[in-house]
């Protein structure tokens, strides 16, 4: 049996936020640990400007989506009044959350909370005609509450719409925070600074990219993989339009890529899935990708590949 040494005294760890008399030590002799504490150290010591808290802007949005679509929330009201009280509190939390980059704003945080809040009815419209066209066109959707509960498609347009408010108000960050926000949630990743008219429809929409200077019409239909992307361009081009214009009811099927600020997709044209486009497709134009695959009848004289791996 073991004993316990009562002469042996306990080791006691020191504390590294407590400074040492001792002199200095070498550099060579520094933990690397210690040197990536003093790194991440001087990142806020050294760097003043304004930032965002992530893990609030996703709760605010959160919460705020919960309040607009009561059908996918575990909080409930037993009024319209308690609805607007959620609202007044959301209107609160977002002046608290603009504070922390007030000085990079053409306004301040209030007016900006109001700006936002006055044009959310308008917002919370075009979102339920996302929702209600996404419904239509997808015979797998059984409702409208199913669309907003369960279609990542539905979730990205929805930030996308709030992000996209923020955006047009001047604030810097919180836009592009936001969409991550739900690009991390759907794998689908819309600018904030892209155009997008109503309704748009995303179906399945995993691996979808829309950027910046994108500018997308009414009824514009889109399925997975989609990218409205941009040439290789210069730093200095950034302010120019890098990504194509889709115009209205066009529908533009699985993995097409779409690239340019000048390509311009005609409306009531069909992109098919695969194909890759850096000129402008006249209106009413159908545009496919010709590949070829071969059946054989039979396998017995047929020496397949063998797939186990």
């Amino acid at each position: 049996m073991c004993t316990a040494n009562p002469k042996r005294k306990q080791m006691v760890l020191p504390l590294r936020s407590i400074p040492t008399t001792k002199g200095a030590v070498s550099p060579a002799a520094v933990e690397p640990l210690d040197r990536l504490a003093a790194q991440l150290n001087d990142v806020l010591a050294g760097d003043r400007r304004p930032r965002l808290a992530k893990a609030r802007v996703g709760a605010w949005v959160r919460a705020l989506l919960d309040t607009l679509f009561p059908q996918v929330a575990e909080q409930t009201y037993g009024s319209a009044g308690e609805v607007r009280d959620a609202l007044d509190g959301l209107a609160t939390d977002l002046r608290s959350l603009l504070r922390s980059i007030e000085s990079e704003l053409s306004i301040d945080a209030a007016e900006v909370s109001v700006a936002f809040f006055d044009a959310l009815p308008e917002i919370h419209h075009q979102i339920m005609a996302d929702a209600t066209a996404i419904e239509r066109g997808d015979p797998a959707a059984d409702s409208v509450d199913e669309v907003i509960l369960a279609y990542p498609g539905f979730l990205a347009i929805a930030v996308y719409r709030i992000a996209h408010r923020f955006s047009e108000l001047g604030v810097p960050l919180l836009p592009r925070v936001l969409t991550e926000w739900a690009h991390e949630r759907t794998g689908i990743d819309i600018h904030p600074g892209a155009t997008l008219g109503h309704p748009v429809v995303i179906d399945h929409g995993t691996g979808i990219v829309i950027g910046e200077t994108a500018v997308l019409g009414n009824n514009v239909k889109l399925y997975q993989g989609v990218t409205l992307g941009a040439l290789s361009v210069a730093k200095s081009l950034a302010s120019t339009k890098r990504h194509p214009t889709i115009e209205d009811d066009v529908v533009i099927y699985a993995n097409a890529t779409i690239l340019g600020g000048e390509t311009v997709i005609g409306h009531g044209s069909v992109i098919g899935g695969n194909v890759w486009l850096t000129a402008s497709v006249p209106p009413d134009s159908t545009v496919y990708h010709r590949s070829e695959v071969h059946v054989r009848p039979g396998r017995a004289e047929f020496e397949g590949p063998d797939f186990v791996i």
